[in-house]
């Protein structure tokens, strides 16, 4: 069995295990970065939408939530995917069916936030390019 970290807010130093927390949360974007090509696509998709958002002057907060639902529930999708290949290494369907539900949470969450986005987008775009009054 592999070494095991001590556990964030056990250690009797506040900032110390403040400052793991961090490193764990870190470790964890740095292995979804790294391994999943989908969140690599979302950042910058989100990037490109932030961009969008400041030229057309379209709300930053709703841009910012949208991204944020998106990406959270795709570094919760690895992490279940991650969990499951660890405690089912060989096909069985409930695990198939645990992937495939946490899978379809992104996918819902993307196409209702790219309809979301185009609500936000298209009228300003339109007038930006003076195609609409």
């Amino acid at each position: 069995m592999g070494w095991v970290p001590p556990r964030p807010g056990t250690d009797p130093r506040a900032l110390r295990g403040l400052r793991a927390s961090f490193a764990f949360a870190f470790a964890g974007l740095r292995y979804a970065w790294k391994s999943q090509r989908n969140f690599r696509l979302e950042c910058i998709a989100g990037g490109a939408a932030l961009g969008l958002s400041l030229w057309l002057g379209v709300g930053l907060v709703e841009v910012l939530f949208l991204i944020l639902v998106v990406l959270a529930l795709e570094l919760l999708n690895t992490a279940l995917e991650a969990v499951v290949d660890l405690a089912s290494p060989t096909f069985h369907p409930m695990a198939k069916a645990a992937k495939d539900t946490a899978a379809a949470a992104v996918l819902v969450s993307s196409v209702l936030s790219a309809a979301i986005g185009v609500v936000l987008f298209v009228p300003p775009l339109l007038r930006r390019l003076g195609l609409a009054s």
